[in-house]
Order: C-alpha cells, then sequence, then structure tokens
C-alpha cells in the first residue's frame, strides 16, 4: 500500500482519540471557512483543495466563505469575532497574518485573538529579471545593480505587495538602490518585465514559473532553503550567493481564541491528513505551493512561526514607511 495511503488512514484514525471533552461530537455540522481574497485568487484555491481534503477526515463539508476588503482585514476581522466553537476558521497568509499588523491599525491582534491551528503551504518568491538584463548569476546581478544606479526598476503588485516588501527586502540585504515600479497586481508587471520595460522583480514562484519555463524570463534563485520540487533547476538563494534571503508566501489555518484545546487539535489532525493525500499534494504542487514537513503542520509550530515572521517583517515594513494607496 502507497506510503501516504497509509498515512492518510492513521491521521484520519487518529481524530476520534484527538481529545476529550467539548470533541467528543465535532463537528456535527458543517465549517465555515473564511477566505480573505475574491474567489478564484490563488488563497481561494488553496482554501477549496484544503476543504475538500479536511472534508474526508471531519465527516462534514467545509464550506468556503469568500469576504473581501481592506487587504484582507476585513475577513480576518470577521472570523476573530466568531465563537470560538470551531465553526468557523480563517485561512489567510503572510499578508493578511503578518504584514498587515504593520501597516494597518487592526481592530483585533494577530497574535492573541486567534489560535494557530497549522502551516498549510509556502510559495517562496524568485528573483526573476528580463533575458536582456546581462547578469547571469545573483553576484553578477547585484553587482550590475550598483553600476547603474537609477536605471534598474523593479516592478511590484502595489504597496505592501509581496513584491514590493521582498523588493525593499533585497535593496536592504544586498546594499543595492533600484526603482520601484507599482502595478495594480503582479499580472501587468509580469508583461512589462518580459517586454523589457522593467529589468527585475521579486514574484511568487506559482505567478513566475510559467514564463520561466517558457523563457520569457529568466530566474536567478529561490528565496527558500530548499530547491522548488517543480523547477529543480533553479538554485536556491543560499546556493546563488545571497545566504539566509528568504521570503515566503506561506498559508496557514486559524480559528479564534478560546476554541477548546481538542477541538483545535482535531483540525490539525485533519490538516495532517489532507496534505497527506496524494491527490492534494499533487494539485497543490502543480500550483508551484510547498508542502511543510509534517512536524511543522501543528499549532505550536504555527504559532513559533508566525512570531518569528512578525518579528522580521514588521521592523522593515514600518522603518520603509509602507503607505498605502
Amino acid at each position: 500500500m502507497n506510503i501516504f495511503r497509509v498515512t492518510a488512514i492513521a491521521l484520519t484514525a487518529l481524530i476520534a482519540g484527538a481529545g476529550p471533552g467539548a470533541a467528543d461530537d465535532y463537528p456535527s455540522r458543517a465549517i465555515t471557512m473564511i477566505v480573505p481574497f475574491a474567489a478564484g485568487g490563488p488563497t481561494d484555491v488553496v482554501a477549496r483543495i484544503m476543504a475538500e481534503g479536511m472534508r474526508h477526515s471531519l465527516g462534514q463539508q467545509v464550506i468556503i466563505e469568500n469576504v473581501t476588503g481592506a487587504a484582507g482585514s476585513i475577513a480576518v476581522g470577521k472570523a476573530a469575532r466568531a465563537a470560538p466553537d470551531g465553526y468557523t476558521l480563517s485561512i489567510g497568509h503572510w499578508s493578511t497574518h503578518v504584514v498587515n499588523g504593520a501597516i494597518y491599525s487592526l481592530p483585533y491582534d494577530l497574535l492573541t485573538d486567534l489560535a494557530p491551528v497549522s502551516l498549510l503551504v509556502s510559495n517562496p518568491q524568485l528573483i526573476v529579471a528580463n533575458p536582456k538584463v546581462p547578469a547571469a548569476d545573483v553576484k553578477s546581478l547585484v553587482e550590475w545593480i550598483k553600476a547603474n544606479p537609477g536605471k534598474v526598476s523593479a516592478g511590484t503588485a502595489g504597496a505592501g505587495s509581496a513584491s514590493h516588501i521582498g523588493g525593499i527586502y533585497f535593496q536592504n540585504f544586498s546594499k543595492t538602490d533600484f526603482l520601484f515600479v507599482p502595478y495594480r497586481g503582479t499580472g501587468p508587471a509580469m508583461q512589462d518585465l518580459i517586454s523589457g520595460q522593467l529589468q527585475i522583480m521579486l514574484d511568487q514562484s506559482s505567478n513566475s514559473l510559467p514564463q520561466v519555463q517558457a523563457k520569457q524570463i529568466k530566474a536567478y534563485a529561490v528565496t527558500s532553503k530548499t530547491r522548488l520540487s517543480v523547477a529543480p533547476d533553479i538554485p536556491t538563494v543560499d546556493e546563488a550567493g545571497l545566504p539566509g534571503f528568504y521570503i515566503s508566501v506561506w498559508h496557514g489555518l486559524w480559528v479564534p481564541k478560546d476554541t477548546p484545546k481538542p477541538i483545535v487539535d482535531k483540525l490539525a489532525v485533519a490538516v495532517r491528513a489532507a496534505l497527506a493525500d496524494p491527490a492534494t499534494q499533487k494539485r497543490l504542487l502543480e500550483l508551484g505551493q510547498e508542502i511543510p514537513p509534517v512536524n511543522q503542520q501543528n499549532p505550536a509550530a504555527l504559532a513559533a512561526f508566525q512570531k518569528a515572521e512578525i518579528e522580521k517583517w514588521w521592523p522593515l515594513i514600518k522603518a520603509a514607511n509602507i503607505k498605502l494607496d
């Protein structure tokens, strides 16, 4: 029997023993997963894949509710105010559950008003460029930018976006300086990168990989400790000469604070069962998402990771004085 199938069966069996008391008859009805962005977007797609995978273990439907506005903070706020009974889940990512706290004055606390369930997937960025950029690797790219002050432009999806913050991080890390050109999303920015109106961009791998594979742009490195499973030929930043330059748009799952621990544990087990399923893995990997190790698929690991990300990114964002358009 396939090892992933065995793992999924074992994790499903564990659900009955995830904890006594409040979780004994949970869930007895459908669960709502609040998605902070519109239907069809990357987070919505991840949410629907996870909802389907968790349904098998939990024995109840996981219904998607798309709540848009204020860069996801309206949706997260709604989840934070929900009853702590396990029937409202908050899916979000690096921006909604880390970055927003440094940009917005939020009516909730990201660390204390939500209880972590599990890290879900991560999507590191790629350092990409127009093919006409003469640099052959990251080291020579840094040298080329330094040799062309005021002449290099980087596309972003707007103030506070992952591509913008990633670009600021790159400037600080490499001690370079270049111009930022904001767009209404990475789609139009990518078009200008391909055409040569932009020279570089830091973009989520799931968005850039098709263009890299079509040789419309070139990729210098992936901003993670390991190579992408779907693009193993792209070196990591450690290998490419920019060690420690890590940035990823990761997704996680939370519930309102004071949700009983047995229920949180049961949800975490359902997440692990879903991520262990080969069909779920295939769908996520095809999207360019990376699945975290099993030992990171739990509440404690997400709590520690989110706290570390806030401590890493808030000072940089606040120092950059990022203002929303």
